[in-house]
């Protein structure tokens, strides 16, 4: 058991959606939470809460990150892919990028 735990480490974070707005306006944000919104890292998900954070525990390995669901318009989740490193807490911050031009 205490082999498995070595193996394994944490990512958490927040997702940021944007751009919300087409045209970006002093005192008005460009992006915002993305909550509720599910992440797939392999065969493994989570979903934000109301605020975009997600905190997920995975083998230590490279993997590849993307919606749960029909991707958007836009260019999907960034960065593409993660590491996450053997007892090891990471944060990564993830953008999903809406189309919105």
């Amino acid at each position: 058991m205490l082999a498995l735990v070595l193996l394994l480490g944490t990512l958490h974070g927040v997702v940021m959606r944007g751009p919300i707005t087409p045209v970006c306006m002093v005192g008005k944000p460009c992006d915002a939470p993305a909550a509720h919104f599910c992440l797939s890292f392999g065969d493994h998900r989570v979903t934000t809460d109301a605020n975009g954070r997600y905190r997920i525990r995975l083998r230590a390995g490279t993997y590849a990150v993307r919606a749960c669901t029909t991707p958007s318009p836009g260019r999907g989740v960034e960065p593409r892919t993660v590491r996450v490193r053997p007892g090891v807490d990471t944060r990564v911050d993830l953008n999903v990028d809406t189309g919105i031009r």
